[in-house]
């Protein structure tokens, strides 16, 4: 003989019994906090270790970029290596109508010029060879490239 077996509630699962629970809001009232765009980086670096020649085969395709780059301002280099000659800019394809190389003069320092060049906002990029870079310096880069709208390059090869 069998027994009737009490009537039990019908078990639910942990998402609906979660969700037969009344929700409370977290927030009483929400302020609208206007969306600012993340400020692009302006400053980067590359390191290239090895040979010279290898490392300028290495550099070779990223500067043809630049130079062809669509924005109409300069691709301008500072104080670049010996080895980075008019000869080498065009055997590695470069637009060489697009470039201008700048040598510190008098009492200026690369890094000045560099600075300099950024902040005129003539170059969409300045590309400079300083090596050791302090934080300082690059915070000087950083500042200038922001107010000339341009972007900043450190290579260091060694």
């Amino acid at each position: 003989m069998q027994f009737p077996q009490p009537l039990q509630p019908a078990q639910l699962s942990l998402f609906e019994a979660f969700m037969a629970q009344p929700v409370t809001p977290l927030f009483t009232h929400a302020t609208e906090v206007p969306w600012t765009a993340p400020q692009p980086e302006v400053f980067s670096e590359l390191s290239l270790r090895g040979a010279a020649g290898n490392c300028l085969n290495l550099l070779a395709p990223v500067l043809r970029e630049l130079s062809e780059d669509q924005d109409a301002r300069w691709l301008t280099l500072i104080a670049p290596p010996a080895s980075l000659t008019q000869a080498w800019l065009r055997d590695a394809g470069l637009n060489r109508e697009r470039i201008l190389i700048l040598q510190p003069g008098g009492s200026q320092s690369p890094l000045q010029l560099t600075c300099e060049a950024l902040r005129l906002g003539r170059s969409h990029t300045v590309v400079s060879w300083l090596n050791p870079l302090a934080g300082s310096a690059r915070q000087q880069l950083i500042a200038a490239a922001r107010v000339g709208d341009a972007q900043s390059l450190n290579i260091r090869m060694g």
